[in-house]
């Protein structure tokens, strides 16, 4: 039926593939055209069954998701591609790997062991609201074949230590060695009235955190708090990566500690992270277990909320790529205590959900693409 999303499913297990069939299949707005034991039957299967979104599984036999995702991007860069990966680290880094490589999103397996009913309620509201923000986006694209739609490729995460990614018949695939792309500036002051940066994003977030930090100076004047929707152990292996890949460390927020300049702290994986002043009335964070908001823990209205009720004023926020709603109710916080916002432009998002609210509510100061981000924040931030 012309308008459905068509959806191509690689998974070695024939349970997941069947399941995930059946979940796709019972929604009006998706189809499934095909599914496959491994990368290499998926792609001889592409150009038969035309899909619009593929949801690929890493360990596979034959050829594994990374050398699957590999050549998938040499046909085609703008076709999106979901991994759905397990929650353990190996599968948090190569799935970080993953989208480094040019996977547009991920979705975590749901534990089997909770009981089929839980995994398909899971699969319900995790994984196809994103085969349908993709798929629906790849619809509109003009042309949908040789990367000739509106997707943006993705953009290297460089590892903090890239080892070959080891397939599932004992072969290796070589990672990329990364340029050094930190900016060679330094901030030498900060007489800006900012005093924190806060960010918030989610789908495509992790690729547009890793384009965004190595262009911040050295000597980042203030601290920098983030909220990117993740689940436990990704977010670690992601400030890792951050850290790697800029002049600024990023680690996972911790309970009560102290905000210091040029430090990033990123909302650990199913805890709120937010924002207090500290009996010295110096800027602490706060971890908490509160209710899911927008479905989400780490949720960035929760963040910005907290940020709103302390120290907005002196608060740039900044809404990056990411589906729904999350981070609007919080900038209109910020922006009414006057602290500044600024939103990434649809052209440069992989989803304009969270930042292209923001922007049509009339929130934010300027609407950027990514490449011009990070010089804004510098110019706001690091006034000389």
């Amino acid at each position: 039926m012309q308008g459905k999303v068509r959806v191509l499913i690689v998974d070695d297990a024939v349970v997941v593939r069947r399941m995930l069939a059946d979940i796709l299949d019972s929604d009006a707005e998706l189809e499934v055209v095909g599914t496959a034991a491994n990368g290499k039957a998926a792609l001889e299967k592409m150009p038969q069954v035309e899909p619009m979104v593929v949801i690929l599984d890493i360990d596979m036999p034959e050829m594994n998701g990374i050398e699957t995702l590999i050549e998938i991007r040499k046909r085609d860069v703008s076709i999106p591609v979901i991994m759905f990966s397990t929650s353990t680290e190996r599968g948090a880094s190569t799935t970080l790997e993953a989208l480094s490589r040019g996977a547009t999103d991920y979705v975590t397996k749901p534990s089997t062991m909770r009981g089929a009913r839980s995994a398909v309620d899971a699969i319900r509201q995790e994984l196809v609201p994103k085969i349908k923000a993709l798929g629906k986006r790849r619809l509109r694209s003009a042309g949908l074949g040789g990367g000739t739609g509106r997707a943006r490729p993705n953009v290297p995460i460089p590892a903090n230590v890239r080892r070959p990614v080891r397939s599932s018949t004992g072969g290796t695939v070589s990672a990329p060695r990364p340029g050094n792309t930190k900016t060679t500036l330094r901030a030498k002051g900060a007489t800006s009235k900012y005093r924190l940066l806060a960010i918030g994003t989610s789908t495509g977030g992790p690729n547009a955190l890793a384009e965004l930090f190595p262009k911040l100076p050295a000597n980042f004047p203030i601290p920098i708090v983030i909220v990117q929707h993740m689940p436990p152990i990704f977010t670690r292996i992601l400030a890792e990566r951050l850290t790697a890949a800029s002049h600024i460390k990023v680690q996972e927020g911790k309970q009560g500690e102290i905000l210091r300049p040029g430090m990033g702290y990123i909302a650990p994986g199913d805890y709120h992270m937010t924002v207090h002043r500290s009996h010295g009335s110096e800027l602490a964070l706060k971890l908490n277990q509160n209710p899911h908001e927008h479905s989400c823990r780490p949720a960035v209205d929760a963040l910005f909320r907290s940020i709103a009720g302390e120290c907005a004023d002196k608060t740039l926020a900044v809404v990056l790529t990411g589906m729904g709603r999350d981070g609007a109710a919080g900038a209109k916080l910020i922006k009414g205590k006057g602290g500044g916002i600024l939103a990434q432009d649809e052209g440069s998002s992989v989803v304009w959900g969270m930042p292209g609210l923001v922007a049509k509510q009339g929130l934010a100061e300027k609407v950027l693409d990514l490449n011009q981000m990070a010089e804004e924040i510098t110019r706001r931030v690091c006034i000389t």
